[in-house]
């Protein structure tokens, strides 16, 4: 939606909606019609809002924001040029904020660049006889039997069905370096029937909903059609609810990015981007929303327990000490590794985690069952991301959606992470440098998001 118009848009939805008028005219207003609702407990969770904000905005944030600047997570390797699999749409947008500029190849180390998904010492050095094999198709029998091991076992984790997203082929000849801190996530002017259609695709096709169950604000139905969402979300199992809510959490960290990186002032001499009060109401305002805004920011939270409690649980994968963020700077590697974990002993003491053994329990067919479609959708879900037609937005979709079914990936792996050894490689349990880039980067954009939401209930509170 245009931020233009949203003030009186504001104004005349809390005359004429019910209940509106218990919030005008009175200090902090406009903060309570966000925030009055986003507190206390979470649904499905032991968890509250406040323990989130005062772990994620004092503790957690600045010492990700920082790892995150390192050369390792800076820069991410990706295909911007795969076609939509889904409908012929080749529009893009055309406005210079959508574009993106890749990384010349004589700006990224050359640990990163060096065609190598490795990232162990052990792993790099044999980076050269692994990537010949690769491109042969074959385990060459000339090779060292170390190193056949090692093709094959990379081998078998592409293969695997344990991944919850459409990973572009590092390979390939159109994927390029981007330097993610200079191509941040925020307002490109990305709107209308285009955007709308590729969320529409999301939420309908891929949320286990069915079609006549029509989401809230989808059409005119007023209360019975989001009453009759709500009812059928509060009667599924927990895993599909949960699904329906990782999403939605997503959703609503992305508005708050755009929101919270708005456009502000465009002339010859300057740009100006900063918060935009009136396009987060439009996007989270009780009134306006119609009570969802509220419902998507605590699906936020939501979102950011899922993705922590991942990060808790790989602890045991980047501890081992052969293994290396490897970019070739041996003394800032080993300092990017110290902070890392610094960071992930950090999300292990976190008080009150979600507890993902609710999932899957019960009889062990139906799990699997359940399991698989739960992979599969996300796995869609991935796919639909090369349909967005801002190429930064489709960046950005691409990294999060990636990251997200990473943290999916750690979490439904737990016995396999239980049984890696201190030493040597792990055969039961691999991520991928890209793997990693993104869970850590994805988590960024959802700890940035419960920040920024502190900086908009301040200036909200000085609102009517």
């Amino acid at each position: 939606m245009a931020a233009g118009g949203g003030l009186r848009l504001l104004g005349l939805a809390a005359l004429l909606l019910p209940g509106a008028v218990l919030c005008r005219g009175s200090p902090g207003a406009a903060e309570r019609r966000c925030f009055c609702q986003v507190t206390g407990h979470l649904d499905d969770c032991t968890c509250d809002v406040e323990t989130i904000d005062a772990f994620n905005n004092y503790k957690f944030f600045p010492r990700l924001n920082k790892l995150l600047e390192s050369d390792y997570f800076r820069y991410y390797k990706v295909n911007l040029k795969k076609p939509c699999p889904f409908w012929n749409d080749n529009s893009h947008c055309g406005r210079r904020d959508c574009a993106v500029k890749p990384c010349p190849s004589d700006k990224v180390p050359d640990g990163i660049r060096s065609r190598s998904y490795k990232y162990s010492e052990e792993a790099n050095s044999l980076a050269e006889e692994c990537e010949e094999a690769e491109r042969l198709g074959a385990v060459d029998g000339s090779l060292s039997e170390e190193t056949q091991q090692a093709v094959l076992q990379w081998t078998r984790h592409d293969d695997s069905s344990d991944s919850f997203c459409e990973a572009d082929d590092i390979l390939s000849p159109d994927v390029e370096y981007v330097d993610l801190l200079l191509n941040p996530e925020r307002y490109t002017g990305y709107k209308g029937p285009d955007a709308w259609k590729i969320w529409n695709s999301i939420y309908e096709e891929n949320c286990f909903k069915p079609q006549n169950v029509k989401r809230p604000l989808e059409s005119d139905r007023g209360d019975n059609g989001e009453h009759a969402f709500y009812k059928w979300l509060k009667g599924v199992c927990v895993e599909k609810r949960a699904f329906y809510r990782l999403i939605s959490g997503l959703h609503a960290s992305i508005n708050i990015h755009l929101s919270a990186r708005y456009l502000l002032q465009d002339t010859w001499s300057e740009k100006k981007w900063g918060p935009n009060v009136t396009e987060f109401q439009q996007r989270f305002d009780e009134v306006i929303t119609r009570g969802e805004g509220p419902r998507r920011l605590k699906n936020l939270y939501f979102l950011y327990l899922i993705e922590l409690r991942a990060l808790s649980k790989v602890l045991p994968f980047f501890e081992r000490p052969g293994f290396q963020l490897y970019t070739g700077n041996k003394s800032q590697d080993a300092e990017t590794k110290t902070l890392l974990l610094e960071i992930l002993h950090l999300a292990k003491s976190f008080p009150l985690h979600f507890d993902e053994n609710s999932f899957f329990a019960g009889n062990k067919k139906e799990a699997a069952k359940l399991k698989e479609e739960f992979r599969l959708h996300f796995k869609n879900i991935s796919r639909i991301m090369d349909c967005v037609g801002c190429f930064k937005c489709r960046l950005w979709g691409k990294l999060q959606t990636q990251g997200l079914g990473t943290a999916l990936k750690i979490l439904f792996s737990e016995n396999l992470i239980e049984k890696i050894p201190e030493s040597g490689p792990s055969y039961g349990f691999q991520l991928t440098r890209q793997e990693i880039v993104a869970l850590f980067n994805a988590f960024g954009r959802v700890s940035t998001s419960v920040r920024e939401l502190e900086n908009f209930r301040n200036i909200l509170q000085n609102m009517w």
